[in-house]
């Protein structure tokens, strides 16, 4: 199966073993020198309006991917399949600029 960037972004992220919905992708990664994609990601949940920051994204490698369905993608959700990644902005970095 074929799938564009808008595609994978319209599917839901689905834990196989929780049953526990992730969100939506986001993003990827790819290695630039093989073209390959390494991971999806799924942006963290905007806090308190996005005032806050937001919560940690998540990383899924491609590994841990189950299946790539119509609607959802099923992943493994074990606690060396899915990282995270830190992208909110604190008081501190605001007051910096």
């Amino acid at each position: 199966m074929v799938c564009s960037l808008s595609d994978l972004k319209a599917k839901e992220v689905v834990s196989s073993r929780s049953g526990v919905k992730l969100g939506y992708v986001d993003d990827l990664e790819f290695d630039t020198v093989t073209g390959n994609i390494i991971s999806i990601i799924i942006f963290g949940r905007p806090r308190v309006l996005g005032l806050m920051g937001r919560d940690n994204d998540i990383v899924i490698k491609c590994e841990d991917i189950e299946l790539i369905g119509e609607d959802t993608i099923l992943v493994r959700n074990d606690n060396a399949a899915i990282c995270t990644k830190s992208r909110s902005i604190t008081l501190e970095n605001l007051a910096s600029h």
